[in-house]
This record gives C-alpha cells, structure tokens and sequence, in this order.
C-alpha cells in the first residue's frame, strides 16, 4: 500500500511561523473524522484499567480517557501558541496548532484492544511466539494503522486520509520496531533501551508494512531529531500522562481499591527511612520489595537511571510529600460513599492536579531525545511518576487482579487460535466472516507490497508464502484488537460452542 498523497498544507506552505489559511480547516477535518469513526465510538466499551461490571458505571472507559486527554492537550496547546510566539516567528518546529493536538489526543488510544494494556500483552505475545511476525503487536502502532490503514471515509481508498500533521501527531514513539540507533552510547528515547549492549524497542508507533506512511508523514517535520516526537505529538503524550496518572486514583478511590494505610505506609516509610534505603545494593532493595518504602526507593533509581537531564532527589522528595499530604491525608482520609460531600472533595483533587500538571509545561533542553519539544517542569514532572507510582503498585500488582487479568487473557488466546484456524480450514473458510476475510486480503496485499517495495532498514517476507502467512496473522489481529470487551467474551464464547452470547456479537462479523 502505497503512503497518503495529501500531505499536510502547514508542513507544505508554512514559512515563518504562519500557516495557510485553510489549514485549520483541514485540521478539523481530520479531527472530526476521527470523532465519527466507528473506531472512536468502540472505546466506550474497553476497559480503561478497572472493568465498568466490577466497580459500577462511573470508573473511566477508553473513551471517556480520551475526551479528558482531549480537553487537556487543548488547554495545554493553546497556552503554547501564546507562550511560544516568539519562537514560532523564526522556527516553525514551534508552530503548535490545538486542533492537531486534539486530533492526535482523541486518536492515541484507538489501537486498545480489549481488556486494556492486559491485552495488548497477550496480544504481541501471540503475534510473536504462535503468529510468527517479527513487529508483533503494539497499541500504538495499531492506532497508526487503524488512521491509515483500517478504517474507511466515503472518498478515500483506505484510512482516514489524515493531514500529514495529524498522522505525525499521533505517532508517541515514531519508529518501527526495526529502528536502528548507530552510537552505542545514544541517549535513548522512551520506548527504547539498550540490554547487554542490545537495542531492545519495547514500543513503536507503526508496523513494517505501516513503514512509509510514517515516513512520508514525518517527512515535513523539519528541526525535530530523527527518533523525537512532533511538538503537537509531545502535547498529547504529556496530555495523556496527566490525565492518566490523576484520572485513574479517581477511578479506584471510587471502586474503595486505594487503601489509605497501605499508600500512607509505603510512601510515609520511604520519607523516614530515605537514607537507609538509599545505602541498600540494588540486589538487597530487590529482594525486600515486600518492604515498606522499597518500591518507592526502586522508582527513584530508575528515574536516575532513565532521565539524569531531570531527575532530582529534592524534586522527588517534595513530590512524595505532596502526594502524601493531598492524596493520604486529604482524600483518602475519607472512604467514598458516593455522598455529595465525597464527590465534592473528589472534583476538587482532580480539578486542582490537572490544574497545576496543565501549567507545569515548559520548553526542553535541546538536542534532548528523552523529551519532545517541551515538557513538564521538574516539580510536575516527578510529581506525575509518584501518582502513576501509586495506581501502578497499589492497583496493577493487586492479586485479585492479576488472576482476573489471567482469565482475560484465555479469551484473546481463544480467539485468536479459533480464528486462525477457521481461516486455514479448507472445508469451512468460506464461511468465515466477511470483515475478516477482507481484513487478511488487506493484510496481505500489504505484504506483498512491501516485498515488491523492499525498502531499506524494513525487514520483509522471504517468499510469497511467508507474506500470506504474516497477512492471515496481522489480519486476525486487526479483527481481534477492533472487538470491544464484551464482543471478544461472546465471540470466545461462540468459538468454543457456547450459543448463549452468540447474538451479543452483532454485526461486528
């Protein structure tokens, strides 16, 4: 499949700083686009981290993440064109325009399968280990092909037809998994680390046949370095942390899952015992993580480890302590009952975090690949990670959830074996589903494509065969990841010959 031939005008005709007149208005198209996607409507049936049935209906979705990212990359966008002016007279790399923003914050999570990031791990591990393709599965890269690739618009042979711009926006990590990084001492960026001297790419935002489109959408972002985000791309990831790391201690103060003693524990111990803690090898804190303060003191190492540029042991502290006093000692002091009085208090936690996080971004250093064109401030910054610190340790880690989380995963794997082997059955496939079917001849156009094209630095199929076996599996995934919670529990249903959910699948055969 040959890349988008419109590219977007800014990237084309800005000179200066100013954009074409029109250019907002393609911007909003391709914001509104994705808005009416089916695509977009699905995620209000995916889990964003705790499911709707086991914590009622007021815990965030995948849709309703994405509204409030949305909300957020606006405000930050919009103080942007103001606070970077100056710069964007001279340097169109700081051109930041709201719309793009908001297309690319309403984008980000399209590629979610079910059941949340939970998902996307079963998913990449099948990709790899049963499917055999070399790029596996990755949400990010998957909402990249969904734009470009899988969805449909009335005047358009595939995708969306996005500006060039909005496509950039939405690549958080833009490379393939194939991305090379010559220095061996390269500062990486997230999503890529080096492991014995190794380059391992743990996330990428398209898949090899995914490639050029990438590129060609890229191609006009003149000034950022090869491997960094676009300044709107930036403004949505920055959006989505905060919207992350605040909007989900909402969701599981409401479900009653954060314990205040056990968060005043860890994070009270860690404050007294600071120094201690420090004078353990890594070796003795690892095998203590059980210890009150030790997971709090491994995050603090591997800030050091990851972002030297920002890291600070007096930043960190001061945000521990923040989040000690308006998170233990304000709203966990009391239990939710759902009162007026408790959601008021909720409202106002929110309400002031996203405030201060929205007013926390400044420019980056230079030539900084950990970073885009700007960031949160050092304060926000360690903030962010001690919140996301609390849900991923307290919530993630949770033994209930982790054996929740081991049935979902049965149910992908169901499908997705029932799906493939229906397809290779030589007596039944014609009776396999219409969107399958046409999502696999994509897929594998797209494969030999790409074997014809052979483009540098892009690993392709050996032999024709291989192309239509990597064509069935990315087809079977396109299909798997675009089933909303409830859809893949019947559909795993159906294929194992239980009829009782067979009509909740729909029309999404």
């Amino acid at each position: 499949m040959k890349p988008h031939s419109r590219t977007s005008r800014r990237f084309a005709d800005a000179v200066g700083g100013h954009e074409i007149a029109d250019s907002d208005t393609e911007f909003r198209r391709d914001l509104e686009r994705i808005r009416f996607s089916p695509y977009y409507a699905r995620l209000s049936a995916v889990t964003q981290v705790i499911g709707q049935t086991g914590a009622g209906p007021l815990v965030h979705n995948r849709l309703t993440h994405s509204l409030k990212v949305t909300a957020v990359a606006r405000t930050i966008a919009t103080q942007l064109v103001a606070d970077l002016a100056p710069l964007a007279s001279t340097n169109p790399k700081f051109c930041c325009d709201p719309v793009v923003a908001q297309a690319a914050a309403a984008a980000h999570d399209l590629g979610h399968p079910p059941f949340g990031h939970l998902g996307e791990q079963v998913l990449d591990r099948v990709a790899r280990e049963t499917l055999g393709l070399p790029d596996g599965f990755e949400g990010n890269a998957q909402t990249y092909r969904i734009i470009t690739a899988l969805d449909v618009w009335h005047d358009t042979d595939h995708g969306l037809n996005l500006t060039a711009a909005s496509r950039s926006a939405t690549a958080k990590y833009p490379w393939t998994a194939a991305v090379t990084v010559d220095a061996p001492d390269a500062v990486l960026p997230p999503g890529l680390r080096r492991v014995d001297g190794e380059l391992v790419v743990r996330k990428y935002s398209a898949y090899f046949v995914d490639a050029a489109d990438l590129a060609d959408a890229r191609a006009g972002s003149a000034g950022v370095l090869p491997l960094q985000q676009s300044l709107e791309a930036t403004v949505m990831d920055i959006a989505d942390d905060i919207a992350y790391s605040v909007h989900d201690v909402d969701d599981f103060y409401r479900a009653g899952l954060l314990s205040q003693s056990a968060v005043a524990r860890e994070l009270g111990t860690w404050l007294e015992d600071a120094c201690p803690l420090r004078h353990l090898s890594g070796e003795q804190l690892g095998g203590q993580r059980q210890r009150p303060g030790a997971a709090l003191e491994l995050l603090r190492r591997k800030l050091h480890a990851d972002d030297p540029w920002i890291a600070d042991d007096g930043a960190f502290t001061d945000a521990v302590r923040l989040v000690a006093d308006d998170l233990v000692d304000g709203l966990l002091a009391e239990d939710f009952d759902g009162s007026l009085t408790t959601e008021r208090a909720l409202s106002s936690f929110t309400s002031r975090w996203i405030g201060q996080l929205q007013n926390s971004v400044v420019l980056a250093p230079e030539n900084n690949p950990r970073t885009g064109l700007v960031t949160l401030d050092v304060s926000g910054w360690h903030a962010v990670n001690v919140l996301k610190f609390v849900h991923r340790h307290f919530i993630l880690n949770r033994p209930d959830i982790a054996m929740y989380q081991r049935g979902l995963s049965r149910v992908l794997l169901r499908i997705v074996n029932g799906l493939t082997s229906w397809l290779d059955d030589r007596h039944d496939r014609e009776r396999v589903p219409p969107r399958l079917r046409e999502l696999v001849a994509l897929a594998t156009r797209q494969q030999l494509e790409l074997m014809e094209d052979c483009p540098e630095g892009i690993p392709v199929p050996d032999s024709v065969a291989t192309a239509h076996r990597f064509g069935v599996g990315r087809g079977v995934l396109d299909y798997v990841s675009s089933l909303s919670d409830d859809q893949a529990f019947a559909l795993s249903e159906a294929i194992d010959g239980r009829p009782d959910r067979l009509w909740e699948i729909g029309r999404s055969l």
